[in-house]
């Protein structure tokens, strides 16, 4: 079971770029977590739920675009570029803030354009993953993939603990700056294979990928649980430091636990997609996620004191990492190499539409009730949505199983 998990890491490509990514990461939630904890301590819940969603707004408009550009241009230079350009606006935020001009609006418009930048390169990381192990192994490299992401999750925080306790929330932000250097060396390093090219009017290209999702069983059968999952039950994401100073009464330390224990949850979630899906198959495995929210969300609101709510959030953040890898998986499985840009780009408009817009809804209605009461009622919603389709189309994701297993 564990060496099926970890076969990706025999090749050297995917390690150098898996090295990368985490550097990469670690410098990212560094960030994330500086900045929620400066916002968090000096604005409104909403002021949160803005800036973590201007990050992911851009992911909904110009993934139809970049999802296309994947598949035409070259994917590395893609990904060199947009890392560069990800470290010179890591820089600008870090200036700001060490300046004291830093308001919430500004840090949302820079939000906004880091979005940009990362909506630009993903789907041709995306497109790659599979290009660097054996169709065999790719589960498993898009549970490891995952994992990298959360790793960072777990040692960023204490990393901007010790950064902000050496020389404040800057020194935290430029850390950051640095890190998408570790990135852009890996790609050079790395052998990644040419990818076919298409070259189409980008509207046509576009167009591409939306048929695919519609008229591809396994894809058409997915997505409606992706946007129940990414619109009632991701804003959790956007609040933890809301609900660690507000909801818990701490500072900085709180946010730092409580990001953390998403992260821990999610590592071992990522870590053991392989194995899963070996087992159960990826139909029952994203099943199991996904109804593993409901639960875990409810607890979380419910929590009597900040360590209960770390346990449960470890819980959520497994859950959640598990449904988007699995959602990952069905697409990438799906789609034949020269259309897996513009594939992956559908989910990406999902997640980056559907986890603002539910960050926009959660927050006042937070300011106005509690963060407790939004967080134990989208555990319940989800509940209800899952029970309603379970109803109206009994069969539904039959098609995953009968395709990918």
């Amino acid at each position: 079971m564990a060496s099926t998990s970890f076969a990706p890491f025999r090749h050297r490509a995917f390690l150098l770029v898996w090295i990368g990514a985490l550097v990469s990461n670690v410098g990212t939630w560094m960030e994330t977590t500086a900045l929620s904890y400066y916002v968090a301590d000096t604005s409104k819940a909403s002021w949160s739920g803005i800036v973590a969603a201007a990050g992911f707004l851009p992911t909904a408009l110009l993934s139809p675009f970049a999802g296309a550009w994947a598949d035409r241009f070259s994917r590395r230079a893609i990904m060199t570029c947009t890392n560069a350009l990800s470290a010179i606006i890591a820089g600008a935020i870090a200036l700001l803030v060490a300046r004291g001009d830093a308001t919430p609006a500004l840090l949302a418009l820079f939000a906004l354009a880091g979005g940009c930048t990362n909506a630009i390169g993903f789907p041709a990381f995306q497109a790659t993953l599979p290009d660097l192990v054996p169709a065999s192994e790719l589960v498993a490299a898009i549970g490891l993939s995952s994992t990298q992401w959360n790793l960072g999750r777990i040692v960023g925080p204490t990393a901007a603990g010790l950064a902000i306790w050496a020389g404040g929330v800057p020194a935290a932000l430029w850390c950051n700056a640095v890190s998408f250097l570790a990135v852009i060396v890996a790609i050079s390093l790395a052998h990644i294979p040419a990818s076919p090219r298409t070259k189409r009017p980008i509207l046509s290209a576009i167009t591409d990928g939306i048929q695919f999702a519609r008229s591809n069983p396994a894809v058409r059968s997915m997505l409606p649980l992706m946007i129940a999952v990414t619109f009632i039950a991701a804003p959790f994401i956007g609040f933890i430091a809301q609900m660690a100073t507000k909801q818990f009464h701490t500072r900085q330390g709180g946010t730092s636990l409580l990001v953390t224990a998403q992260g821990v949850g999610a590592v071992f979630a990522g870590a053991g997609m392989g194995a899963l899906t070996t087992r159960f198959g990826l139909r029952r495995t994203m099943l199991g996620a996904v109804c593993m929210l409901v639960p875990s969300l409810v607890v979380y609101g419910l929590s009597p004191n900040i360590v209960v709510a770390a346990f449960a959030l470890a819980f959520t953040g497994g859950a959640y990492m598990a449904s988007l890898s699995s959602f990952s998986t069905v697409t990438q499985q799906s789609a034949p190499s020269e259309l897996r840009g513009r594939a992956m780009a559908v989910n990406n408009f999902i997640l980056g539409s559907m986890y603002p817009i539910g960050l926009f809804i959660q927050g006042p209605l937070a300011d106005h009730t509690s963060l407790r009461a939004v967080t134990v009622g989208s555990g319940l919603v989800l509940a209800g949505v899952l029970m309603l389709g379970r109803l109206l189309a009994p069969g539904r994701t039959d098609a995953v199983a009968l395709a990918l297993g």
